[in-house]
């Protein structure tokens, strides 16, 4: 391979791993358990959102399950109060930027102003939250998430993609996540939007309610701290199954 082959070859690897989902390139990231876990770690970006994050809510109450949510602090800003109905209801929430900026492309004093003032917007919301993170479209580039090191949060990533916001349908997103569950999978979809508050997720709703209804009793569906405190300490793995 010639070296003009190879420069271009690895600056396409190199911009690959500004977004791959599960790339460490770039910093260390939680983006899913061991293989062998029951737990699923289901995540919801983009909120929160009127009404659909009610409705996921009423979804995750009906299977007795708990789900980490990667709010915005510029619509817990607008909706405090379905912030703090998250917190209340047992979730575990995260930070995912104030405006939604893409961090490849911002300053580190933009990047650190996105972080603590969604922190702020969430503290005041719903109280103290996890330490958890997730750059908005899981973009990055080095020294990014020292960044978010520096700032007391931990990076969180995913591995299974819904593709919820541009989902035809309910039975669209199902199959984009159902098939590929195998334990240990972080799952991302959205019960809000990064364009507008209101964005329409009532076919994600449906699709959890489906997927859930069906894995249930094959799976343990947990927040992310559950799983890090599981990939941390294996004796904990799967004490909900344990005789």
């Amino acid at each position: 391979m010639g070296m003009a082959a190879f420069a271009a070859l690895a600056a396409t690897a190199a911009g690959y791993q500004t977004m791959a989902p599960t790339g460490q390139w770039y910093g260390r990231a939680f983006c899913r358990g061991p293989r062998g876990s029951k737990q699923i770690g289901l995540t919801f970006d983009d909120g929160p959102n009127d009404p659909h994050t009610f409705r996921l809510l009423e979804v995750l109450s009906k299977h007795n399950v708990h789900a980490t949510f990667f709010l915005i602090g510029r619509y817990v800003r607008q909706r405090p109060d379905i912030a703090a109905e998250i917190a209340k209801r047992g979730h575990v929430i995260g930070n995912h930027s104030f405006t939604h900026p893409l961090l490849t492309l911002e300053p580190a004093s933009r990047i650190r102003d996105e972080i603590l003032q969604c922190g702020e917007a969430i503290n005041d919301a719903a109280g103290e939250h996890s330490n958890l993170f997730r750059a908005p479209w899981g973009g990055r580039r080095p020294g990014v998430f020292a960044l978010v090191r520096e700032l007391g949060l931990e990076p969180v990533m995913w591995n299974i993609t819904g593709y919820d916001w541009s989902a035809r349908s309910a039975e669209f997103i199902q199959q984009q996540v159902a098939p590929k569950l195998r334990g240990g999978d972080v799952v991302l979809l959205h019960d809000g939007g990064h364009k507008a508050f209101g964005t329409d997720r009532s076919k994600t709703v449906e699709a959890v309610d489906r997927i859930l209804e069906e894995y249930r009793d094959r799976y343990d569906f947990v927040s992310i701290p559950e799983m890090m405190r599981r990939l941390s300490n294996p004796q904990l793995a799967d004490s909900k199954r344990s005789p």
